[in-house]
């Protein structure tokens, strides 16, 4: 990672935090685009529902080596309940902003020399099927797609793109399912592993995906879900 400019959306806190510590121990230049622009490396401020990808990108190097983009939202609500508004917004932040900002971004991403990686988030409740999950399993469910259809238009550029499918995760996003010591423990024995995750673990997978250690990998939706996607507890 030594000397590698990476981009990340969202770096200030939660999974994008625990990834920019990583990046920036093992070298990389960091740049966190974020709403409240604090964090490691340089910030930016930045707010994918209403800025501008291409103001950003022109205070960024001339190449990318990778881009993570991390805004995601857990709003969960019965369908009946779902305003048609909610669907657009959760459609907006989830997709539109990573597709906006990935089409402003191919020119650098382009220019890396050993071959840029994109990291994106889904969700198990794509896989799994989960009550109240519909409006962020719609627009996540779409981002999947994004990821294989890119991964095979962009594989040319030599530009990979790969996403991660966790489960629930202890970060801020997810405090108010995880505010009590009995939620905590009621989500840790849905998962097989008996614990949820940690920013640390899907930071793990994040940095594996943009190192050169993962240079065959792409277009994949990778499980990171302590075995709630793929096993019966």
């Amino acid at each position: 990672m030594q000397g590698k400019s990476i981009l990340i959306i969202g770096a200030s806190r939660g999974i994008g935090a625990a990834l920019a510590q990583k990046l920036q121990a093992a070298g990389a230049q960091v740049y966190n685009a974020s709403r409240s622009a604090e964090g490691l490396g340089k910030n930016i401020s930045y707010d994918a529902l209403q800025d501008d990808p291409k103001a950003l990108l022109a205070q960024l190097p001339s190449q990318l080596d990778g881009l993570v983009y991390c805004p995601g939202s857990i709003n969960l609500r019965p369908f009946h309940r779902i305003k048609e508004e909610q669907f657009n917004q959760e459609f907006e932040l989830n997709v539109m902003g990573a597709v906006r900002l990935l089409q402003a971004a191919l020119p650098q991403l382009k220019k890396a020399e050993a071959g840029a990686s994109v990291v994106l988030f889904s969700t198990v409740a794509v896989k799994l099927g989960m009550p109240f999950h519909s409006a962020i399993a719609m627009a996540k469910g779409a981002l999947e797609g994004l990821t294989k259809s890119l991964a095979a238009e962009w594989a040319s550029h030599n530009i990979r793109l790969n996403a991660i499918a966790p489960s629930l995760t202890n970060t801020n996003l997810a405090e108010r399912l995880l505010n009590t010591e009995a939620k905590q423990e009621s989500a840790a024995k849905r998962h097989p592993l008996g614990r949820i995750g940690q920013p640390q673990d899907i930071a793990s997978l994040a940095y594996y995906l943009l190192d050169q250690n993962s240079q065959w990998m792409t277009g994949q939706i990778l499980g990171l879900d302590g075995g709630m996607g793929s096993l019966k507890g």
